[in-house]
């Protein structure tokens, strides 16, 4: 961390800790003290679970070198603890406007540095990893990670910002209106990049208009002296965002309208896809080892973004074949029993399954193709008839040989195949992702491709960890090397 006990104070607005040296710097911040680290920041957060506040002992035993808490608890502490605590108002709010406050500091410690956020109704995490690789090719950058993405990740991923650092490239969640509003006001983005708006979290929207208003906030939030907004050309809802945005636009996307634009895509299945790259500095053929067409609008939403920092083809073809999916997200796994299974379990919804959909359909040479589809979380009353019109949806292409429902409103989603001709016997629902593990190892065979597409509350990789305890997995292949044997096998 870049500062020491005084300048923490004074981000806080408070008076340091008469325990502690004012000049002493902090090795970071911590909310969790199962994990802080010596010399770190506790911050005692009330989250929906656990009130941090009877954890800061154990933070300060742990080698925490300070906490913060909140007043109305201050003096609840022994006296020997005290000396070592900040005292603000609200805990959240202090993480939050503290992070701030250090992002504008790191900021202004060197002309040229920016921060890029990504949001969206899907893609979002996939595409922030690309833009970070991009950006790799010739900066340090700091990502965020895992799912850090919210009122409480945002700011410990700013705090990890070091002198080192030349760019940060943050992925910017939300379930409700408000919140992209806030973490745009934390981190103030100088490039706003929007994938799509689809029906997610509509348990909590009265409709996709709704969403689009609350993924609208991160344009609205975009701050520095030239903000800058990259939008999907090809979504309606987003592309209007430029409406209301007073800085730059680019746009990215398939259609002609697009700046940055992929055209001419030969798709290689599971081992990723071809595409021309056309942006306003030229024209390129560029292979993305990511599965599905969905990727390369992911490819080319990065690269529109990474334009701002001057990166363009020269780069791209370097960096993109080398990238792997991230953890669950268009995983390919291979046995050695001969079956492939595609690891998309970690979120779902309507979009996402129909673009996952749409890849089994077009992967040829495979004996069956299998649909396994977990219940969607957070789409509230339209849920029933929204798994349905998948299903239908599934069955209509013809393409798949088995559909597979796990969980809730998936049964939905397999009469709704069946409705749409799909043949009953060739159909199962499972209650839960513990039944379906117990089927599906037994069920795979040589010759089959498996989709395992789900949202990690209806935890659908107990499923392929089943799998894998009945079959040998095979060593993973690079992305590289997968466009290499693709290449081979096409010529």
């Amino acid at each position: 961390m870049r500062w020491n006990v005084a300048q923490v104070a004074e981000a806080l607005g408070v008076t340091p800790p008469a325990g502690l040296d004012p000049l002493a710097r902090l090795a970071g911040v911590s909310i969790d003290s199962r994990t802080v680290q010596s010399g770190e920041l506790f911050l005692a957060i009330r989250g929906p679970r656990h009130d941090g506040h009877g954890f800061v002992a154990d933070a300060l035993a742990r080698g925490a070198a300070a906490g913060v808490v909140a007043q109305e608890h201050f003096l609840e502490f022994p006296g020997e603890i005290r000396p070592r605590l900040y005292a603000v108002h609200d805990t959240l709010r202090a993480l939050q406007e503290m992070a701030g406050k250090y992002c504008d500091d790191w900021r202004e410690a060197k002309p040229g540095r920016r921060v890029a956020a990504v949001t969206g109704s899907a893609g979002k995490t996939t595409t922030k990893e690309i833009l970070a690789a991009l950006l790799a090719a010739r900066f340090r950058v700091l990502k965020s990670e895992g799912n850090l993405n919210n009122e409480y990740g945002l700011p410990l991923t700013l705090f990890r910002l070091g002198d080192e650092h030349d760019v940060a490239v943050a992925e910017l969640g939300m379930s409700r209106r408000g919140e992209l509003a806030r973490l745009a006001e934390i981190a103030r983005p100088d490039v706003g990049v929007v994938t799509n708006v689809a029906p997610v979290h509509l348990e909590f929207f009265s409709s996709v208009d709704e969403i689009a208003l609350a993924k609208r906030e991160l344009i609205e939030g975009l701050g520095g002296k030239d903000p800058v907004a990259v939008l999907n050309a090809d979504d309606a809802r987003v592309s209007r965002f430029a409406e209301i945005f007073r800085g730059r636009v680019l746009y990215f996307g398939f259609s002609k309208s697009a700046q940055f634009r992929a055209e001419n895509i030969e798709s290689h299945g599971i081992d990723g896809s071809a595409f021309d790259f056309e942006s306003p500095s030229g024209r390129a053929r560029l292979e993305l080892p990511l599965v599905g067409r969905h990727n390369v609008l992911n490819a080319v939403a990065a690269l529109a973004a990474a334009s701002e920092w001057g990166i363009g083809t020269a780069e791209a073809q370097h960096v993109l074949p080398k990238l792997i999916p991230a953890s669950l997200r268009g995983e390919i796994v291979r046995f050695t029993d001969g079956f492939v299974v595609i690891n998309d379990s970690y979120n779902s919804n309507p979009l996402a399954l129909e673009r996952m959909i749409e890849l089994l359909c077009a992967t040829p040479g495979y004996r069956r193709r299998i649909l396994v589809a977990g219940a969607w979380r957070e789409i509230g009353p339209a849920s029933a008839e929204l798994h349905r019109a998948a299903g239908k949806s599934a069955a209509e292409r013809n393409a798949i040989d088995w559909i597979v429902g796990v969980d809730g409103d998936a049964r939905e989603l397999v009469e709704g195949a069946i409705d749409a001709g799909h043949a009953r016997e060739r159909t199962r629902f499972f209650g839960s992702s513990e039944e379906a593990a117990k089927f599906l190892p037994e069920f795979v065979a040589a010759g089959d491709l498996l989709l395992l597409k789900g949202s990690r509350g209806v935890r659908m990789e107990k499923i392929l960890e089943a799998i894998e305890g009945k079959h040998r997995r095979m060593a993973p292949v690079s992305g590289a090397e997968k466009l290499e044997d693709a290449r081979k096998a096409r010529h």
